[in-house]
């Protein structure tokens, strides 16, 4: 009887230990390496026209008009790369794959876990917005990245092995700028083609420990840089004096895009190691 009480004793301390040494802390003090991969997405933006500065005052807003008083871009304006000189096909803004590299280190107190982390890589996003003339003619102003960083700070609640998160900071992104158009009288002037756009990122993730020094994971971030459009510069060219672009002043029109923001969405896997 004193056995088999011995071995039932045993049994039960070792069903309500389980619970117990499930739920033991890992330790998340320490720096990191990690690789990210996933989709980009990009926002509606629609509402991006194209500005004009008619009179070369350093103002954008006038209006392109022909010889008899009309909206020379009457056809209107589409929020990705005009495929034809009239608004027969406009091809939106893609989706498309990102990547990074990270490094970071994190702090523990109790549950809480904060800590730093830098980031480099690559969003594939190419972002277009074009308009169309009554020539007929079509304009679009494009941008995609060489690379893009960021440095990020980040606070969670640890789980065990399971630590949720939220993160934000800095980013920066290396803009590469391009302008494109059907207009053969005009010459066309970008006076910038690649700077680089600061701004800021901010999200929340996942991180899973799968093993002593290895975790997986998924993180969203929302990313926007201030990429303050490039001006194209509308000269004469062929064109004779009654050209709209030159009627306000001979010299030309500046134009630009109507939105200095550069926004995406990111949802990428995460894997770590752990030192």
């Amino acid at each position: 009887m004193r056995t088999l009480s011995a071995v039932l004793f045993g049994a039960s301390t070792l069903v309500l230990a389980g619970p117990a040494l499930a739920q033991e802390q890992a330790d998340w003090t320490g720096p990191y390496v990690g690789v990210s991969a996933g989709l980009d997405l990009q926002g509606s933006d629609g509402g991006d026209p194209i500005q004009f500065d008619t009179n070369l005052d350093g103002t954008y807003g006038d209006t392109v008009r022909t010889g008899a008083g009309a909206d020379a871009f009457s056809p209107g304006f589409c929020g990705g790369r005009a495929l034809a000189a009239t608004p027969t096909g406009c091809n939106k803004d893609s989706d498309r794959v990102g990547y990074s590299a990270q490094a970071g280190y994190d702090m523990q107190f109790g549950n809480i876990v904060v800590g730093a982390v830098g980031e480099f890589g690559k969003s594939n996003i190419r972002d277009s917005s074009s308009a169309y003339s009554t020539t007929p003619a079509r304009y679009a102003f494009t941008r995609d990245i060489d690379w893009n960083a960021a440095g990020r700070l980040r606070a969670g609640y640890a789980l065990g092995n399971t630590l949720p998160y939220i993160t934000g900071g800095a980013a920066l992104a290396r803009v590469d700028r391009g302008f494109e158009t059907s207009n053969a009288a005009n010459s066309f002037t970008l006076d910038r083609q690649k700077r680089n756009a600061w701004g800021y990122t901010v999200g929340g993730g996942l991180e899973q420990r799968v093993a002593d020094n290895f975790s997986i994971g998924v993180l969203y971030t929302y990313t926007s840089v201030d990429d303050q459009s490039p001006t194209v510069a509308v000269g004469p060219g062929t064109a004779p004096a009654t050209n709209p672009f030159l009627l306000v002043n001979s010299a030309g029109t500046d134009m630009r895009r109507g939105d200095d923001r550069f926004d995406w969405h990111s949802a990428r896997v995460t894997a770590a190691f752990r030192f």
